[in-house]
């Protein structure tokens, strides 16, 4: 689900609730585009992370401490300067905007009573944090923008700060504070203007959800078809179609909604479909009352453990980069090779033939006539006679020559050939593992182990002035249903770590079938694996693999002491030759990691 207004509201109530009056006692930078903010409100100490990444912004409480780098960046300077040890007076939201604004009263260089304001949006690509002084001019911000790059607001210090007009949007939360009172529950519905919501979602025709998404702030998709499944109308009819009964429906149903949102009468939740999350919100979302629930009493730690995840694995995408880039491209050139060497290694298969040619051409030449364009004979190799082509310039001893030659030529580039598709093949293997094992990076650790092996493998120069990092990263670990221990390869560092260092003779090994995976090593421990560990241990090395989105996955197994790396094999690479073999799906939803 998208990051809305209306979940923007709740995390500025729950902001309200713990911060406010706070005093802001650290400031850190953690990446680029975050900061974390630490904050002493008279009860526990907390945290707030400020994320403005293009891909995944965020903002929340949380009690995690990220490491931050030894020089703080310039923008995390700034705000130190000004507002660390100073007091949180307000926070608000501006209508439903995707904004929340921070106002902060501190002391200047004189002793004099100053106030600032930090401003987080989060609006996708184009989210930021600018900080700004009383009179709303840019201090600076922890994004540039110029007017190359946009032409609806410069975001630069010395320039004035204001919220992009959100395409003419209207915000649904015009309601004076008197209306809030038990005596005017019905002023509640008049917060949205009945005429008017009717005109904007009739003003074009298309699909009901849309028109009101698109009319009002802070609405998102989502939200707009369940308001229409309150309603009990068809989020996709076209709002032309409506009668008067379906439009009365739709503004008790949107209006009732945005009450709730103004009163914060907030439930944020998460729903499950088969144990997967499909979708979260701040307000019930009767659309899937059929699917499973989990209540969260903090939006905050709804959004960390919605998000966590995937938040991980974004930064680790955008930290391999570079290292995929490389991979890829030495991938692309050695795949265009090896095909190349093949086409030339399938040419060279005549060469037999030509051995043949010269062989009969010196048997039964002297029965052949000069300047002869061919010759037929007898191929006593197959008891037929054969046609061999002839140059009838030349002798027929010359043109047995000629052949050989050819023969000897061919024969020569098929055995050159034979070793490099070989070496070439073993090389776009090992390539497409390591694509792999950036696939399956957790931390900086295992890039830090993928760019070792690239290293090693002359990919990437050694810089033998920098002092080498001690890598610390460890193979997943996993308990089967029956107790037994289940390692699993991230890497190929990590596949020969497991296979041929933590695993004994008797244990257990499983790969996919013929593509790229992770090594999957089962402690035995002296004892015999139940069917159940087998079947979950495939299911791991199915799911680790480059063929992990198949419904099923041919898998190997065998005990280890049958599994041996080739002298000056490529890290990972192994052989065996005597192995079961399973069919399974490559889900470990049920599979406990330690």
């Amino acid at each position: 689900m998208a990051f809305d207004g209306i979940t923007m509201a709740c995390v500025v109530q729950e902001l309200n609730e713990k911060l406010l009056d706070g005093i802001v006692y650290k400031i850190a930078q953690p990446e680029k585009d975050e900061i974390l903010l630490t904050i002493k409100a008279g009860g526990p100490q907390q945290r707030l992370s400020l994320n403005a990444d293009a891909s995944l912004p965020l903002i929340y409480l949380t009690q995690e401490n990220k490491k931050s780098p030894m020089t703080a960046p310039n923008f995390c300077m700034l705000l130190r300067k000004h507002i660390q040890n100073g007091r949180i007076v307000k926070i608000d939201q501006p209508g439903l905007e995707r904004v929340v604004r921070f106002e902060i009263e501190h002391l200047d260089e004189m002793g004099d009573l100053r106030r600032k304001t930090l401003a987080m949006e989060l609006m996708g690509k184009h989210s930021n944090i600018i900080f700004c002084d009383e009179n709303d001019m840019i201090l600076d911000s922890i994004k540039h923008v110029s007017s190359h790059m946009s032409s609806v607001r410069e975001v630069l210090p010395g320039r004035e700060y204001f919220i992009p007009n959100t395409r003419d949007k209207e915000n649904p939360l015009t309601v004076s504070e008197e209306e809030f009172t038990q005596h005017k529950k019905d002023a509640l519905i008049d917060s949205v203007n009945k005429e008017n919501f009717l005109t904007d979602l009739k003003e074009n025709s298309v699909a009901v959800y849309k028109g009101i998404y698109s009319r009002y702030t802070g609405v998102s998709p989502i939200v707009a078809q369940e308001i229409c499944y309150r309603a009990g109308v068809d989020a996709d009819l076209p709002t032309s179609v409506l009668d008067p009964a379906m439009e009365e429906r739709l503004y008790q149903a949107f209006a009732s909604y945005i009450d709730a949102v103004k009163l914060g009468i907030f439930e944020p939740a998460v729903y499950y479909d088969n144990g997967e999350p499909v979708e979260f919100g701040v307000l019930p979302f009767t659309l899937y009352e059929e699917k499973e629930k989990k209540v969260y009493d903090s939006i905050s730690e709804l959004l960390w453990s919605y998000y966590s995840e995937k938040s991980a694995v974004t930064r680790i995408r955008q930290k391999s980069t570079d290292l995929r880039k490389i991979v890829t491209t030495a991938l692309e050139r050695n795949v265009k090779k090896y095909d190349l060497q093949v086409k030339q290694l399938a040419d060279t298969e005549k060469r037999e033939k030509y051995k043949v040619y010269g062989e009969l051409l010196h048997t039964y030449g002297y029965q052949i006539e000069a300047g002869a364009k061919k010759a037929t004979v007898p191929n006593y190799y197959t008891g037929e006679e054969i046609e061999i082509p002839l140059d009838d310039q030349l002798t027929p001893m010359e043109n047995a020559k000629k052949y050989f030659d050819r023969y000897g030529k061919l024969k020569r580039t098929y055995e050159a050939l034979t070793e490099y598709v070989q070496e070439t093949g073993e090389e776009v293997e090992h390539l497409r593992s390591v694509v792999n094992a950036l696939d399956l990076a957790q931390d900086e650790a295992d890039l830090s182990q993928i760019r070792e092996e690239l290293v090693q493998s002359g990919y990437i120069r050694h810089k033998g002035n920098k002092k080498k990092e001690k890598i610390v990263s460890k193979p997943l670990h996993f308990i089967s249903s029956d107790g037994f221990d289940m390692y699993v390869g991230k890497n190929n560092f990590q596949n020969e770590e497991i296979t041929f260092q933590m695993a004994q003779g008797g244990d257990w090994w499983f790969h996919a079938k013929g593509m790229p995976g992770s090594h999957v090593i089962v402690k035995t421990n002296g004892k015999e694996l139940p069917d159940r560990t087998f079947e979950e241990a495939g299911r791991l090395a199915a799911h680790y693999s480059s063929a992990k989105g198949q419904n099923s996955i041919e898998v190997d197994y065998v005990q280890r002491k049958h599994v041996k790396k080739p002298g000056g094999a490529k890290p990972g690479f192994v052989v065996y030759y005597t192995n079961y073999s399973m069919v399974i799906d490559p889900d470990i939803s049920a599979i406990r990691q330690a």
